[in-house]
């Protein structure tokens, strides 16, 4: 199964937090998934380092291509057809990085490893 981490889920994974549901955690554990990190969870929390928002954010948001790769993680670009698709979506949910990786599940046929249950609206599969 090709899964997409959100960005909760991938901080949760890294700390070893155990917000990080039981089913969530097996499947990113399942070497027969591949793992993916969007771009847009770099960017996230990178802002959010900067801002104060995740000050225990720091090495991922220095390097977050390394602390990815050592995970096996398989990094996804964010790609015009990604930007356009986030802009079009409809509803109410507003948070930029979530519209991103929303569009991202959607157009790339992937489950998203997410405890956003208003994700669900979106026709994406979910898993938590």
């Amino acid at each position: 199964m090709r899964i997409l981490l959100d960005t909760h889920a991938l901080l949760w994974w890294l700390s070893g937090d155990a917000s990080l549901s039981a089913r969530a955690r097996a499947a990113i554990a399942d070497e027969s998934n591949e793992v993916h990190v969007s771009a847009a969870s770099a960017w996230e929390v990178t802002t959010k380092h900067r801002l104060g928002k995740l000050p225990g954010a720091g090495p991922l948001a220095v390097d977050f291509a390394r602390e990815v790769t050592a995970q096996r993680f398989i990094p996804m670009p964010i790609t015009l057809q990604h930007g356009q698709s986030a802009g079009a979506l409809q509803g109410q949910h507003r948070d930029p990085f979530d519209r991103m990786l929303i569009a991202q599940a959607r157009e790339e046929r992937m489950a998203l490893i997410s405890n956003e249950v208003a994700f669900d609206a979106y026709g994406i599969t979910r898993i938590w």
